[in-house]
């Protein structure tokens, strides 16, 4: 403070003082950026990194914590104190000493508990293992710097991986060891078979002990190459990848089982004809069988079947399942009861809904062990000495997922987890606790610790704050309409903007998927929406989203009711969601829009030109256009193959609606989209143009079927202006 003559002290520390009793003026709301939509993580609800039970303890879980600005591994029990087990720093220095390069101070690696005192983590593709006690590191084995699909086995003492169209090995002694030796690339071995469908994540099978290994052998030599252009490349260059389509020929697969001791490898005898779906395996405990779900092309017939892992010798078809109305999918691999190898769980949604079935290896079914019109959507595990299963489900309601209990024996289903709201949790290696993740509408994420036998909280290890406190939000809420049958529910999401004026008219966007197997509308943080959306509120827009017929999670008959005519239900709901809109007052009927991507782009365009006038302006995304070019495992499911079902085709080709578009439409696709492939779009703009029909396009140059990183920001940019510009 400058010197002040005596008699202007006073007032200057009266002002001082008058201004030091006033309370804060309250914060201003902040607005959201784009950037903050999609790159700002402190806007996401804070979580527990690396959040796990540790095997062979006393159900004792593990997490990363910073301490001192430097970040550690903690580990502790259910109300007990937690203890330190190595610094970022510590582990550095261990690995260091063991010839491993530095960890950087802004990553820590991904570590996987083997026992209670034994993490591993690999670094360059090196596997380390680190004692808790000693905090010492040791080099196990290595493995080949361009390995992908690595796959650790469940004794963690070797690791599967794949390199160009062949599968490897490796282990202490044993470093990449050829499993396969395909010359051909149109053969590949290791990896996801069938386009990622059925439940299919990976190509390779550890047996229990680890001493045998599964995996897919994938003959795309029949399928027809599909170009894609590399534009990195001056002149740009053809990469060709194999893209079954809908009606053509499928690959053919085959699964190999390699015994390590042998260094051979027999064939499972599955049989023809070849063009099949070989899906949830599974190994016996034993080691000594593998059960196999077996699904005709036509997907109508599985046969769950076992065999010799030994010989590859077919053994027995222990149950089949068959519909004459629509399809058959497994998804699932059988589970074995801890302590009873000749018993199995096994997901079926036959009577309806996804359930729990109990089987023994003879094939008889002991019993259903769940009931009800309600969805099994997990199975965590065994609890109660493994008299009971462990799983989550919708039984509270669709919207929500909670923990349940249910004895081999039979009975009522155990709620562990009464909490209204979205509950994903983890079973301890005891099966007496769960790491319970919680979130609703209003709730950003609580962990806890629960008691399994009596369906209490042990201990709450975080409650996260709302990381959107000094945002201008607007209202989110759940409606309830009826679908297009007038008697099912369809619940809505509808997010009405900050400072809302019931006396004005906004305009409003109607985001949507309604494909198989999505659910956007849940009771979760923001019921499901994402931050875009909330900052298109922010902007003066309602956003509404309703989960029309044909999307997941609510039983086979609203599941498939849009089987051979994908579109056309869809519509008809997302229509009375439109209806919806138009009896809120505040909704400006000649200003509504609508955007979604992939099969969301499908409806977008759907709904631009099949119900043309609805909406003033549409955003589609990586559009389907026409299901004859995509892909045959996941059409022909739904639509049956072109050949059976050519008026379904026909009805859904959005090239015989191109000249009924009304309103501004904009398509966007990547042009190395290997789902949606870009001809879809492509074609969509060439009848256009021979149609003398007008639209706008945008392409990203590189991108696959989502646009992903730091260009997600200028898409939805790019989104926005359109609908700013627009509507």
């Amino acid at each position: 403070m400058p010197h002040l003559p005596a008699s202007r002290r006073l007032p200057w520390l009266a002002l001082v003082l008058l201004l030091a009793s006033r309370p804060a003026l309250a914060q201003q709301p902040r607005p959201l950026t784009m950037a903050d939509a999609f790159l700002n993580r402190s806007l996401q609800p804070e979580n527990l990194r690396q959040l796990t039970w540790i095997p062979g303890s006393q159900d004792e879980y593990s997490y990363l914590r910073t301490t001192g600005g430097q970040d550690e591994v903690v580990r502790g029990t259910a109300g007990g104190p937690l203890r330190a087990v190595f610094t970022l720093g510590e582990l550095n220095q261990a690995l260091q000493a063991a010839g491993a390069p530095a960890v950087k101070a802004t990553a820590f690696p991904t570590l996987t508990w083997a026992d209670a005192q034994t993490a591993l983590l690999t670094r360059l593709s090196k596997v380390y293992r680190v004692d808790a006690a000693s905090k010492q590191a040791t080099a196990l084995f290595g493995y080949d710097p361009a390995a992908e699909n690595v796959d650790l086995d469940p004794t963690h003492a070797r690791v599967a991986y794949t390199k160009a169209q062949n599968l490897y090995v490796s282990m202490a002694g044993r470093e990449n060891e050829a499993v396969t030796t395909e010359t051909n690339p149109g053969i590949v071995n290791g990896q996801a078979a069938h386009r990622s469908e059925f439940g299919i994540t990976k190509g390779t099978f550890w047996g229990p002990t680890g001493a045998k290994l599964a995996f897919y052998r994938m003959d795309q030599t029949m399928v027809t190459d599909y170009p894609l252009v590399d534009l990195t490349e001056t002149p740009a260059r053809e990469k060709a990848f194999k893209y079954p389509m809908a009606g053509d020929t499928s690959h053919q697969v085959t699964l190999g089982v390699y015994d390590l001791s042998t260094r051979q490898t027999v064939f499972l005898q599955t049989g023809e004809p070849r063009e099949q779906y070989l899906t949830n395996l599974s190994w016996s405990p034993d080691e000594k069988r593998i059960y196999l779900a077996v699904l005709n092309r036509g997907q109508n017939h599985l046969r769950f079947n076992e065999y010799d892992a030994t010989t590859g010798a077919f053994i027995k078809t222990l149950f089949e399942e068959k519909s004459d109305k629509d399809f058959v999918e497994p998804l699932h691999a059988a589970q074995f009861v801890p302590g009873h190898s000749d018993q199995f769980l096994w997901r079926s949604q036959r009577d309806g809904y996804e359930h729990i079935y109990l089987y023994n290896t003879s094939g008889r079914l002991l019993r259903q062990l769940t009931k009800g019109a309600w969805q099994v959507t997990d199975v965590l595990g065994f609890a109660n000495n493994d008299r009971e299963v462990v799983f989550q489900s919708t039984a509270a309601s669709p919207l929500q997922r909670r923990i349940y209990a249910v004895k081999l024996s039979g009975g009522n289903v155990r709620d562990l987890t009464p909490t209204a709201g979205t509950h994903a949790a983890t079973l301890s290696p005891s099966g007496k606790q769960l790491l319970d993740m919680f979130s609703n509408a209003t709730t950003p994420r609580v962990i806890q610790v629960v008691d399994v036998a009596k369906s209490t909280v042990r201990q709450t290890l975080l409650t996260a704050p709302n990381p959107l406190a000094g945002y201008q939000l607007g209202e989110t809420k759940i409606v309830t309409i009826k679908a297009a049958d007038g008697t099912t529910d369809l619940y809505g999401r509808l997010i009405t903007p900050p400072g809302f004026d019931p006396g004005k008219q906004y305009p409003t966007v109607v985001y949507l998927y309604g494909g198989p197997h999505v659910q956007l509308v849940t009771d979760s943080w923001l019921s499901g929406s994402n931050l875009w959306m909330q900052l298109m509120a922010q902007k003066g827009y309602v956003m509404f989203t309703i989960d029309s017929r044909g999307s997941g999670n609510r039983g086979s008959a609203f599941e498939r009711a849009t089987f051979r005519q994908l579109g056309t239900v869809e519509m008809q709901d997302q229509l009375r969601g439109v209806d919806y809109l138009k009896s809120l007052p505040y909704v400006d009927q000649n200003r509504l829009g609508v955007h979604g991507w992939s099969f969301g782009g499908f409806m977008t365009t759907t709904l631009m030109t099949r119900s043309p006038g609805t909406f003033k302006v549409g955003v589609g995304g990586g559009p389907v256009i026409d299901w004859r070019l995509y892909e045959i495992m996941y059409t022909e499911r739904y639509m049956d193959s072109p050949q059976e079902n050519p008026e379904g085709y026909q009805t859904a080709n959005l090239l015989n609606y191109v000249d009924k578009l009304q309103g501004k439409l904009l398509l966007i696709h990547g042009t190395v989209d290997d789902v949606v492939v870009w001809q879809h779009s492509l074609n969509y703009l060439k009848t256009a143009v021979d149609k003398g029909i007008q639209l706008d396009y945008f392409v990203y140059p590189g991108h696959p079927h989502n646009v992903g990183g730091k260009d997600r920001v200028h898409l939805y940019q790019k989104i926005t202006d359109y609908f700013d510009d627009k509507l």
